[in-house]
């Protein structure tokens, strides 16, 4: 078998970057550590790392603080004919509560309406730690990768964007908001107009029009906020040539 653990990665990172939701599976240790799974809402950290928010009145959160080995299993399947043709991504590893409030904001940014309860007392974020991916492609295509190929290692690009995020989301947003929509329409395939950026990474962008969620990949990861701008512009002008304009 080719070495191929870079475009894997990449395929997994995309659905799960691209997710809103999962399936979350703990240890349901009050009844013989059976496995629990629940359906979470999700965000994602520059690297590629899940964010999640969580009541500790769930069972979920109430068997994550006696074993916080979880999986979580992202879909781009289940819209399909045959959702075995699909591709899915699960990750491994630990859950650990985060007072953070960069991922605090992330999550917020993809989930507005769970500002409504975010500030409860019994409510606090989580991040996921991955040791290990399982990524399955369809038939017969499924490969195993540990977390140092999955994620995101920051060798500088994803320092350089956290410091840079905030400034680039608020000059997009201000100043280049048909631009937005150019790229929504033109590159995603979105309709509507007043579209903005929520959230930024190495590699690519996440956008909100009212009620809808949609990204777009950047052709090459960006390290800084220079060739974030130079990608930005590029999408722009390859947009506007499909739609005609």
């Amino acid at each position: 078998m080719t070495d191929d653990r870079e475009s894997v990665a990449l395929a997994g990172r995309g659905i799960v970057r691209r997710a809103r939701s999962a399936t979350l599976a703990t240890v349901l240790d009050k009844h013989d550590c059976h496995p629990y799974a629940s359906f979470v809402t999700v965000a994602c950290d520059m690297d590629a790392s899940p964010i999640m928010l969580f009541s500790e009145l769930a069972d979920h959160t109430q068997n994550l603080t006696i074993d916080n080995r979880a999986s979580l299993l992202f879909e781009a399947a289940s819209r399909r004919r045959n959702p075995q043709t699909g591709p899915r991504v699960t990750l491994s590893g630990k859950i650990r509560k985060t007072r953070d409030k960069r991922l605090s904001t992330r999550f917020l940014a993809h989930h507005p309406d769970a500002s409504l309860y975010a500030g409860f007392g019994d409510f606090a974020f989580y991040k996921m730690a991955v040791d290990r991916v399982h990524w399955v492609g369809g038939f017969a295509k499924a490969r195993w990768l540990g977390a140092k190929h999955f994620t995101l290692r920051d060798t500088g690009a994803i320092s350089d964007l956290i410091e840079a995020e905030a400034s680039v989301i608020e000059h997009m947003n201000t100043d280049h908001g048909a631009a937005l929509d150019i790229c929504a329409q033109g590159l995603a395939g979105r309709r509507g107009v007043g579209w903005r950026m929520v959230a930024l990474d190495p590699e690519g962008f996440d956008m909100v029009c009212g009620s809808r969620f949609t990204r777009l990949d950047f052709e090459e990861p960006v390290a800084n906020a220079d060739q974030c701008r130079r990608a930005l512009v590029e999408m722009a002008k390859q947009a506007r040539t499909r739609l005609g304009n």
